[in-house]
C-alpha cells in the first residue's frame, strides 16, 4: 500500500509544480482561461458524481430534481446572454457541440463548407477531424492570407456553385469578424443551414463587441466555454433554429455523441453566463484593446504580426510569422523556459509544413486579461517578447523580468467578489 501512496503522492506534486508553473508564468494561450472562485467551488460540488442523461424533466435517473432546476437556470442564462431562442448547456466540450451539430445536421456523404485549416480552421472541420470522420465531401472557402479572413465574393460563389447543405464559419485562428452578412444573400439562394463556431470568441459575443451571428445570418452557434468565455471546460450550443432543426441538433448531443454531461461543469458555466452578464462588456473591451496593444507592441520591435493593414486583430488573438527568428516550434519552446506560455501555429503559407514545425506562433490576451493586465502592462510585456524573440538570451534573465511583471496580478478580475485566484488553490502553492 505504500508505494501506491507514493504513486498518488507523485501526482499530487506534479500538480503542485504545474500550478507553480502557471502562477508565475505571463500566460498567453489563445483558447485558455481561468474561472472565478464562484464559478470554481461549482467543479468540487456533488454535481460532479451525478448523471443526467436527457434533457430537464426527462431523465433516465432519479436523484435529478436539483439538477433540473440548475440546468433549466442555465438555459435561461445563455439565452439571455446571447439573446438566442435555444441554449443547450450539455455539451462537454466545444468540438463535443461541434461533433453533436455534424451529427444532428449531415449524414455520410452529404457536403459541407468550411474555414481551410491553414487559414485558421478548426482541426474538427478538417478531414482528419470529425467532419471528415463523419464521412461529408469538404470544399472549403477562399481566404485572405494576410488577415485570414474568409473572402465573401469568392466564397458566396462557392457556395452557390457547390451547394453544400451546410455551411460553417468560425476558426480557432479568429482575428476578425467572420463575413456573414455579406454572405446571407448565397445562404439563402442554397437554403443552407448555417453554422458558426465560436469557441474562441463566444465572450467577445457576449459582451457585444466583436459580431452578432445570430442576427446576421446564422442558425446556430458552437462553442467551448473557457477562452474569451471565462468558464469551465465545456460546451454549449446556442440557436435560433426551428423546433425541427433543433431537436435534430438536441438528438446530436443526446444520444448522438455524450451519455452525462458533466453536471458540476454545467453548473459552473452558468456562474460564469450569471457574471457576463454584469461585466463582460467591460472585460470583452479590454480584452480586445490588450490584443491590439500586444500585436502593435511587438510590429514596432520588428516582429512581423498578421494583419497590419485592419490594426491586427479584433478578436483576442494575434498571429506572429517568426520564420526569421527560427520558427514557430524554436520559439514557442524557448519562451516556455522563460515561463511565457503561448502555442506554435501554422500560418496560410504552411501547406507543405508540419504542424509541429510551423511556421507562426499564436497569441492571446484573454487571460492576462482576466487577471487585471492593462494597455501599459502589455506594452512592458510586448518589449519583454520581442527581447526574448530576437535576442533569444538567457532564459533565467528574461524569467526574471517575466517575474516581475507578473507578480502584480494574484485576482481574478470581471467577477463577483474581489477573491485571490489562487485562494482555492493554496493546497498547491
Amino acid at each position: 500500500m505504500t508505494g501506491n501512496l507514493d504513486e498518488a503522492l507523485k501526482l499530487r506534486e506534479l500538480a503542485k509544480e504545474h500550478n507553480r508553473f502557471f502562477g508565475d508564468s505571463i500566460p498567453l494561450i489563445a483558447s485558455e482561461n481561468i474561472m472565478s472562485p464562484l464559478a470554481l467551488e461549482m467543479l468540487i460540488t456533488d454535481l460532479g458524481y451525478r448523471y443526467a442523461e436527457g434533457l430537464p424533466h426527462h431523465r433516465y435517473y432519479q436523484g435529478n430534481f436539483y439538477v433540473d432546476q440548475i440546468e433549466e437556470k442555465v438555459m435561461e442564462l445563455g439565452n439571455r446572454l446571447f439573446r438566442s431562442r435555444q441554449t443547450d448547456p450539455r455539451p462537454v466540450s466545444g468540438t463535443n457541440a461541434n461533433t453533436s451539430v455534424i451529427y444532428g445536421l449531415l449524414k455520410p456523404g452529404d457536403k459541407i463548407a468550411t474555414p481551410d485549416l491553414s487559414g485558421g480552421g478548426h482541426i474538427s472541420a478538417a478531414k482528419f477531424g470529425a467532419v471528415g470522420l463523419r464521412g461529408l465531401n469538404i470544399v472549403n472557402y477562399p481566404y485572405d492570407q494576410e488577415t485570414m479572413t474568409i473572402l465573401p465574393d469568392e466564397a458566396s460563389k462557392l457556395i452557390i456553385r457547390e451547394k453544400p447543405k451546410v455551411c460553417l464559419v468560425g476558426q480557432s485562428v479568429f482575428l476578425f469578424p467572420a463575413p456573414l452578412k455579406e454572405m446571407r444573400d448565397a445562404f439563402q439562394e442554397i437554403d443552407a443551414k448555417v453554422w458558426y463556431d465560436g469557441a474562441h470568441v463566444l465572450g467577445l459575443i457576449a459582451g457585444k463587441q466583436f459580431q452578432d451571428p445570430l442576427r446576421e445570418g446564422a442558425e446556430v452557434i458552437t462553442g467551448s466555454t473557457h477562452k474569451t468565455l471565462p468558464g469551465p471546460q465545456h460546451g454549449i450550443i446556442l440557436g435560433n433554429a426551428d423546433d425541427n432543426t433543433w431537436r435534430s441538433i438536441q438528438r446530436g448531443v443526446f444520444p448522438g455523441t455524450l451519455s452525462n454531461h458533466h453536471l458540476n461543469a454545467m453548473a459552473a458555466l452558468g456562474v460564469t453566463m450569471a457574471e457576463e452578464l454584469e461585466y463582460g462588456e467591460a472585460y470583452a473591451k479590454q480584452t480586445i484593446k490588450n490584443a491590439r496593444t500586444l500585436a502593435s507592441g511587438l510590429h514596432e520591435a520588428g516582429i512581423m504580426v498578421l494583419g497590419e493593414s485592419r490594426a491586427f486583430t479584433e478578436s483576442h488573438t494575434l498571429v506572429a510569422d517568426v520564420r526569421a527568428n527560427g520558427g514557430g516550434k524554436k520559439i514557442a519552446e524557448y519562451l516556455e523556459q522563460c515561463n511565457i506560455v503561448l502555442n506554435k501555429n501554422l500560418l496560410p503559407w504552411d501547406d507543405n509544413k508540419s504542424s509541429q514545425d510551423p511556421s507562426g506562433i499564436r497569441i492571446g490576451t484573454q487571460e492576462i486579461t482576466r487577471i487585471g493586465f492593462k494597455e501599459s502592462d502589455v506594452k512592458e510585456l510586448a518589449s519583454i517578447m520581442a527581447w526574448a524573440i530576437k535576442e533569444m538570451p538567457d532564459p533565467a534573465k528574461v524569467r526574471e523580468k517575466v517575474h516581475n511583471l507578473k507578480s502584480g496580478f494574484r485576482k481574478v478580475q470581471y467577477c463577483f467578489g474581489d477573491l485571490d485566484a489562487y485562494k482555492y488553490i493554496e493546497l498547491y502553492r
